[in-house]
This record gives C-alpha cells, sequence and structure tokens, in this order.
C-alpha cells in the first residue's frame, strides 16, 4: 500500500483511542471501585457498555483487508466503517447524558481523580470529534464497494489487520468479520432495548 500523507494522521487516531479509550478509563474504572465513589463508577459501567462498538469495530473492519473478496467482506467492512463514526457519536453522549450522576459527580468534593474524570470526558468528546471530523473526506468507504480497495480506505483497514496479527494470527478475516458481525447483532438488540424501554421508562435518569 502506498504511503499517503494523512496516513500517520490515521495511526494517530488509533493510538489516542488506546489511550483515551482504553487506559484512562479503565485506571478510572479501577480507582472508582477501589475508592467507592459510585457515582463515577456507574458513569464508566455506562461507558464501557457503548465504547464496546469500538472493539466491534475493529472486527468488522478486518475482512476489508486488500478490498475484501466476497460481499460477506464487503458487508462487514462497510459496516465498520459506520460503527467507528457511530461509536464517536454514542461515546459523548454516554458521557454527559445522564442528569443525576452528572449533579452528583459536580457534587462531589474535589480529588485528583475527579479532576482526571473531568479532564478525561472533555478531552474523549474533543476526540470523538476530531475523529468524525477527520472520516468525512472517506464517506465513499462508508457506501461504495470499489471504493474499500483504494489506498485511503485501506489506510484505516491497516491497524485493525494489525490488531488481527497480533492477536488472532490463526483465525480467517471471514471469521472475526463473523465474530464482529454477532458482537454488532447483540450490541444493536440492548441498544434497542434500552432506547424503547428503559430510556422511555427512566429518561435522563442514570441506570442501575
Amino acid at each position: 500500500m502506498e504511503n499517503l500523507w494523512f496516513q500517520p494522521l490515521i495511526w494517530i487516531d488509533y493510538r489516542l483511542a488506546i489511550i483515551y479509550a482504553i487506559t484512562i478509563p479503565a485506571i478510572l474504572t479501577i480507582l472508582a471501585f477501589l475508592q467507592r465513589i459510585d457515582s463515577i463508577g456507574r458513569l464508566l459501567v455506562i461507558y464501557w457498555r457503548v465504547s464496546s462498538l469500538l472493539l466491534i469495530t475493529i472486527y468488522l473492519l478486518i475482512p476489508g483487508w486488500n478490498g475484501g473478496n466476497g460481499s460477506f467482506e464487503i458487508l462487514c467492512t462497510h459496516l465498520g466503517f459506520i460503527t467507528a463514526i457511530l461509536a464517536r457519536i454514542l461515546i459523548p453522549i454516554s458521557l454527559w447524558f445522564w442528569i443525576d450522576l452528572n449533579d452528583e459527580i459536580k457534587d462531589l468534593s474535589w480529588s485528583f481523580l475527579k479532576l482526571v474524570l473531568v479532564s478525561w470526558r472533555w478531552s474523549v468528546t474533543a476526540y470523538s470529534a476530531i475523529g468524525i471530523i477527520l472520516r468525512i473526506p472517506f464517506f465513499s468507504c462508508l457506501i461504495y464497494a470499489k471504493a474499500l480497495g483504494t489506498s485511503s480506505c485501506q489506510a484505516w483497514i491497516a491497524a485493525p489487520v494489525k490488531y488481527w496479527l497480533i492477536f488472532h494470527n490463526n483465525a480467517t478475516p471471514v471469521f472475526l468479520g463473523f465474530i464482529g458481525l454477532v458482537g454488532l447483532s447483540i450490541y444493536a438488540a440492548y441498544f434497542i432495548y434500552f432506547v424503547l424501554v428503559r430510556l422511555s421508562k427512566q429518561g435522563r435518569l442514570a441506570l442501575e
């Protein structure tokens, strides 16, 4: 694959995802439960549920390496590009939507944990917005099968392929795409249930 001028930006995006979407919230989750701060703990549990869409995205993109060789691979890859954007929309919503959690966190006495949480919420929101903007020029990757073989679309799939080679070297791209599709189906079913049932009853009150 040819070297593209924007390719370093894509790798920076993935590296920032490791920091903002995994490392920092993992540390915050551990500290919140160790210090028994219920409001922060509940917020982070909600975050992990929503952000699991990022992992699903990785599995969906893998079959698109080299443009995909069949309709199933193409379907998975298109869905992967779509879920990549959806994840960056849903993650900030999951962090700011809950009225009671926002009030509880605001009322917490000052601490290093609270400072890091507030800073992380703002920074991951900014990161998500920038991630969406960065993907706008690659809209064709979401809808056109022929576009998946282009260097610009393949640049976004390089990191998921590296994940595949490190963690699932013996698995085929089709199998990993199937895992991603199953994960997306479960995620979508829970999301629909949440919106139609739990959210309609509880509104913007945080879930137990």
